[in-house]
Parts: C-alpha cells; sequence; structure tokens
C-alpha cells in the first residue's frame, strides 16, 4: 500500500475518513439506504481507494485479508494519472447505476434485455473489480474468478460432469452487475453492513493503546512462568484475537516484542516465530471479533452474529489451551526458564493505569450475549473505547450506569450517557486538550485506518459474489455436492477430510473470506447431505481456512512471524503445525459431537469442555514428548490415545481416556527419569 504525503495524502485520508463516516451514519440513520444503495457506495469508495492506495506492481507480502507488510515503503507526494483515471472510472460505472436506478430495479431480464450501453459500464466495472481485486489480493483471486468465467461460457464444450448448457454473455454479465446475486451479493452485503464498523472499532481500540496493555498483561500473568515469553505470546495474541481478525496483523503487533524475547530466553527462531502464528492465527476463531468470515458465515445460515460467536468459544479455548499446554512441556523438556522477575511488570499498576482498556471488549461481549445486532455491538463498543481514551479509569461508572439503566428498561437513557461522559471528559483536567486532539488527529487517523483495512475485505467479497453467481447460474454446486458424495461413498469421514484438504489448499492461495466462501458453495452442501448440522458444517470449513495460515507451503502468519525471527520458512512452518495440532483435530469432532459447539444441555457442554481441555494437555505433552518427565513412546502413545477418546465428548470415551491417561501418568510416576529417553526438540 502507498505511503502518501501531502496534498495527494490528505485528499485520500478524507475519502477514507468520509467512507468510515457514511457508514457509521447509515447504522444510525432511519433513513438507512436499502441493501443495495449500500453496496454500490460502499464498492465505489473502495475501488477509488483501492487504485489510489495501491499501486499496479508491488512486491510487498500479503496477509490473509490481504494487507500488505510493506513497513519500510517510502512515502509518496503524487498518484499517477492513470490510477486517478481508474478511479474516475470507477465512479462513472457506479454511478450509471444510480442514474437509471428504477430501470435496473425493476426490469424483468427476459423482456428487457439488456442494452450495448448497459453491457459495456458492466463489463468495465467487473474488470475494474477484478484489477483492484489484482492490487490489493495478488493474482490468485481473480484469476480464479476468470477461470469460473470461463467455465459458464465454455459450459457445452467441456467434458463430462462439467458440461452444461452455458451461459451467454448478456446473461452471464447480467447476472453478476444488474442483480445482487453477483457482485452486490451477501458477501459485499456483509463486508458494508458489519465487517467496516468491526475494523473501525478494532482501529479505535488499537489507536488508544490497547496493544500495548495486552501485551503488558500478558507479562504480567505469564511472563514469569516457565517457558514465560512463549506463554506471553499466546495470551497477548489471544487477548488481541478478541478484537482482531486477522492473523498476520496480530504477528505484525505482537510479533515484534515477543518473537525477539522468546529467543533471548532460549527458544529456538523457528520455535519463536511458531508459536507467534499459531497464537496469532487463533485471532481469526477467538470471539467476540473473528475473522471477516464469521460474519459471512452468519448471513448464510441466518443467524445473529451471536450465535456464531458462542458457539466458537469452546473450540477456540481449546486451541489455545493446547498451544501453552505445548509451550509449557516443550520449556520444561529443554530447560527454559522464565521471564526474570526485574523485568516483568506489575499486574495491581497494570490495571490500575489501564486497566479501563478492557472495557470496550467487556460491553461488546456482554451486548452479542444478550442478542443485540453486531452493527449496535460495534458502533456503542466503539463509542466505550472513546470514552475509555477520555475518561481513563473513570469510564467503568460510566459502564456500570450504562448497565443499570438497561437491567431496570430504560435502555433509550444509555445514549445520554453520552453526553453525561462528555461534560466529565471537559471538567477533567487536561480533558479538553485530549477531546481537541482526538477529534483534529486520533479520530481521523482511526477512521482512515478503518476505511484503509476494509478495502482487501470488500474486493474479496465482490470478486467472490462473481464466482457464486456463476456457480448458481450453472448448477455447478449441485452436480459437486454429488460428486463429493458419491467419491466419499457415503463416508461423512472421508467427506470431512477432502473438505479439510480443500479447505486449505484454497487457504493457500485466497484471503480467509473467499476461500471460506468458495467452501460454502461447493462443499458445504455435500456435509449437510451426510447429515452435518449447518452450523458445525460452516465452522469446519471455516476452521481449515483459517489454519492454512499456518500450514505449509503458503502459511501467511508463519511467512510473517519467521520474516521478524530469521527462521527459515519450512522449518517454522512444520514446528507451526506441531505447536497448532488441536485446531486440526477439534474440528472433527465438534462435527460428530456438537456439544463442543455450545449445541445441547448444559451438562452435555461442560463435560466437553472439561474433557476437551484435559485431552488438549494429553495431546501437546504426547507430541512434545514430555508431561511429569520425558516421555517412552509406549507413554507417548498412551497420551495420544487418551487424547483422542477425551476430545470425543461421550462418556464411555471420556472413562476410557481417562484410565489411559491415568496409567500414562503413573508410569512416569513408577519411572525414574531416563536422560535416554529425552528427545531434545526445538526450544
Amino acid at each position: 500500500m502507498r505511503k502518501l504525503a501531502g496534498y495527494a495524502g490528505a485528499v485520500v485520508g478524507v475519502v477514507g475518513v468520509v467512507m468510515s463516516l457514511y457508514h457509521v451514519y447509515a447504522r444510525l440513520t432511519p433513513a438507512a439506504p436499502d441493501s443495495l444503495v449500500l453496496r454500490i457506495i460502499a464498492l465505489a469508495f473502495c475501488l477509488v481507494l483501492s487504485f489510489l492506495l495501491f499501486p499496479l506492481k508491488s512486491t510487498t507480502p500479503l496477509d490473509e485479508e490481504g494487507t500488505r507488510i510493506d513497513a519500510g515503503a517510502a512515502a509518496e507526494t503524487a498518484i499517477p494519472w492513470i490510477d486517478l483515471g481508474l478511479a474516475a472510472l470507477s465512479l462513472a460505472g457506479l454511478a450509471y447505476l444510480f442514474i437509471y436506478y428504477d430501470y435496473v430495479t425493476t426490469r424483468f431480464p427476459t423482456a428487457h434485455p439488456l442494452t450495448t450501453v448497459d453491457i459495456v459500464v458492466a463489463t468495465v466495472v467487473v474488470i475494474l473489480v477484478l484489477e483492484a481485486t489484482r492490487r490489493t489480493l495478488g493474482m490468485a483471486l481473480p484469476v480464479l474468478a476468470l477461470c469460473f468465467v470461463a467455465y459458464g461460457l465454455l459450459g457445452p464444450w467441456l467434458p463430462g460432469a462439467l458440461r452444461h448448457k452455458g451461459l451467454t454473455y448478456e446473461i452471464l454479465i447480467d447476472q453478476t452487475f444488474y442483480t445482487t446475486e453477483g457482485l452486490f451479493g451477501i458477501p459485499l452485503g456483509v463486508a458494508a453492513s458489519y465487517v467496516i464498523l468491526f475494523i473501525i472499532f478494532g482501529a479505535f481500540l488499537e489507536k488508544s493503546g490497547a496493544g500495548q496493555f495486552f501485551m503488558n498483561l500478558a507479562n504480567a500473568v505469564a511472563g514469569g512462568q516457565r517457558g514465560g515469553a512463549g506463554k506471553v505470546s499466546v495470551v497477548s495474541s489471544s487477548l488481541f484475537g478478541t478484537v482482531s481478525g486477522s492473523a498476520v496483523a496480530n504477528v505484525m503487533v505482537d510479533g515484534w516484542l515477543t518473537i525477539p524475547m522468546m529467543k533471548r530466553t532460549g527458544f529456538k527462531p523457528e520455535a519463536a516465530a511458531a508459536i507467534e502464528a499459531v497464537a496469532s492465527t487463533g485471532g481469526q476463531i477467538m470471539p467476540p471479533v473473528m475473522g471477516a468470515a464469521s460474519f459471512v458465515m452468519a448471513e448464510f445460515l441466518g443467524v445473529p452474529y451471536s450465535h456464531i460467536m458462542i458457539a466458537a468459544a469452546i473450540p477456540a479455548i481449546l486451541y489455545y489451551g493446547a498451544l501453552f499446554a505445548a509451550i509449557h512441556f516443550n520449556a520444561a523438556k529443554t530447560g527454559l526458564r522464565g521471564i526474570p522477575k526485574a523485568e516483568l511488570p506489575s499486574f495491581r499498576v497494570i490495571m490500575m493505569e489501564q486497566g479501563h482498556l478492557l472495557a470496550p471488549v467487556v460491553v461488546i461481549f456482554g451486548l452479542l450475549l444478550e442478542g443485540f445486532t453486531a452493527t449496535y455491538a460495534a458502533l456503542l463498543a466503539t463509542v466505550v473505547v472513546i470514552y475509555a481514551w477520555l475518561l481513563g479509569r473513570w469510564v467503568w461508572p460510566l459502564v456500570a450506569v450504562g448497565i443499570v439503566c438497561w437491567v431496570l428498561n430504560f435502555a433509550a437513557v444509555i445514549w445520554g450517557l453520552a453526553l453525561v461522559g462528555l461534560l466529565a471528559v471537559l471538567a477533567q483536567s487536561g480533558g479538553p486538550a485530549r477531546l481537541r486532539r482526538l477529534l483534529l488527529h486520533e479520530g481521523p487517523a482511526a477512521l482512515r485506518a478503518g476505511a484503509y483495512q476494509t478495502v482487501p475485505v470488500a474486493m474479496a467479497t465482490a470478486t467472490a459474489g462473481i464466482m457464486i453467481g456463476i456457480i448458481l447460474q450453472t448448477g455447478l454446486a449441485i452436480r459437486f455436492t454429488s460428486f463429493l458424495v458419491d467419491f466419499a461413498g457415503g463416508s461423512l469421514l472421508m467427506a470431512l477430510v477432502i473438505t479439510a484438504i480443500a479447505a486449505i489448499i484454497l487457504g493457500t492461495a485466497l484471503p480467509t473470506t473467499p476461500a471460506y466462501i468458495m467452501l460454502a458453495a461447493l462443499l458445504i452442501p455435500a456435509l449437510m447431505k451426510l447429515g452435518v448440522p449447518p452450523l458445525a458444517a460452516h465452522m469446519f470449513a471455516f476452521y481449515f481456512g483459517c489454519l492454512s495460515a499456518v500450514t505449509p507451503p503458503e502459511c501467511l502468519a508463519v511467512y510473517a512471524a519467521a520474516s521478524i525471527s530469521r527462521s527459515g520458512v519450512w522449518a517454522t512452518g512444520w514446528q507451526a503445525m506441531k505447536f497448532a495440532a488441536a485446531g486440526f483435530i477439534v474440528p472433527f469432532f465438534f462435527v460428530y459431537y456438537p456439544a463442543l459447539l455450545f449445541t445441547g444441555s448444559w451438562g452435555e457442554i461442560g463435560l466437553a469442555a472439561i474433557t476437551g481441555g484435559i485431552g488438549v494437555v494429553a495431546l501437546a505433552a504426547a507430541l512434545e514428548g514430555y508431561f511429569l518427565k520425558p516421555a517412552t513412546w509406549l507413554e507417548r502413545g498412551l497420551f495420544i490415545v487418551a487424547a483422542f477418546l477425551l476430545i470425543d465428548p461421550e462418556l464411555v470415551t471420556d472413562l476410557v481416556g481417562l484410565v489411559l491417561l491415568a496409567a500414562g501418568l503413573a508410569l512416569q510416576k513408577l519411572r525414574r527419569a531416563d536422560p535416554a529417553v529425552a528427545e531434545i526438540g526445538v526450544r
């Protein structure tokens, strides 16, 4: 992404601020635009910013949501004329939809065929979308979209099961541009309605200093323990993951601090990078703010986002619990110590000075759990971030009064608290200066960052919409479902393995969001046909799409972490897969036993969570070859079998798993530590 300075930087910055403010306004005003208008305007903003911010050629790496890692780029003071022209052409093409809005929304394709001008305008905008996607996300997604276009047009000449009657170019471009089943489909609607608001929330939280607070809190909580530097990475990344849905963003925020600290305390470079990559990847599956694909999932399933957030809770805890245990056993095996106590911050001091930054996270959790819409929760939590920024610890009384008002059914009074908070800011010493700085500098910077970070997500969802439209038009989803069921021979396990492999392969080439959308169109229907509950089927595909960030060869989170630790990508990637082992196993179990997704009685859910937690600890011990002491191969075998049985939330398997785990621990207790048994692995 270009770093713009001078007049060009100011103008583009204003466009970003206006984009964010418009989307906030669109969710607050009673006269909200209809969904199609909102999607058109969102695409217009994002196309313009794509051509103004992203150059024609760039060699910088990309993260899983399209953010380029180009911290060393030099500032530019001018934008090439070609990019200005493409931005203007984008506005002209989308303005055509507004000029003829009634015609576009009321026409019947069979009675009113497209004119030549209609076809030309639509073609130009689609090409611009593909070019903008190439600039922000690389070649893979637009090339895949062009393959789907070719599939739609060449249907009669394709072999075997791929053959279909074919689409005329007019029908294809009509569906793609002039309906809500193409560019302006559900994925782009989710980005315009929900994702941008959560990105703005995250941008304000980051500007408020939450990242440093999470790091300080993690150091205070876990830094002094055995392998403390690695555990700090887990705690800080899981905290940052509650408000960020990007693995590479988490690596770039945390990694510059945690990776050198891990190396300094004895971890080998590839192990330090792997721990940070795996910990940061969990951000996409960590409630309350998960990856952008989770919002698309909620829309596809027709459920509130809070349902997705709740369902993801236990698997996310198991993921981070397994990683925490693996670091502990690895540190014990290799004799690593924690961070010296003199270097650790005081938990009490941190909570006194920075604990108010937890208020927005508490608020957004509470609102979503109470059934408020995702948009309302994001907007109100952003307001709380602002007041936490301005009032410090005094934001807690404001939050407490708001909770009381809501409990007493005085919800209308809550927004009146904003005025009370403003008066409190003005009454504080230095409050007016902080407010002025927020209004003139920090606030616009957060709004601008929110808009810029939304651009890659919007382009990914728009391009995915092109492919979804063609899949629907050609009936490919139905044929693919039948093929997968037949190929798997009716075996659910085989279908799950195929889906997991496909998700990882797609995730290596595509951002998580379009990869998940493609899986939702092509593979998830087959899982549901084999009896998998819809939520479990979608979560399964989503999880493996996220895990592609730590799965070689194209493991983006690993690339980012390895660049910081100066370690080999392949060595780091294989270490990351070992540390992330629970993430590859737990999805199979929640497909068969939905209690892991908070589905069922409280007894079933509690049992699944407890035994699953014990199971992932046993799994980490088996993979690291250490529990109470270095493990023999027999003990490792007992631990790994016990792990699988315990993660499976059935009473019989749990009992057998506990017996096997106890047997392994007893063998360790009764056996003297033998140095020859220890397989000193990577630190």
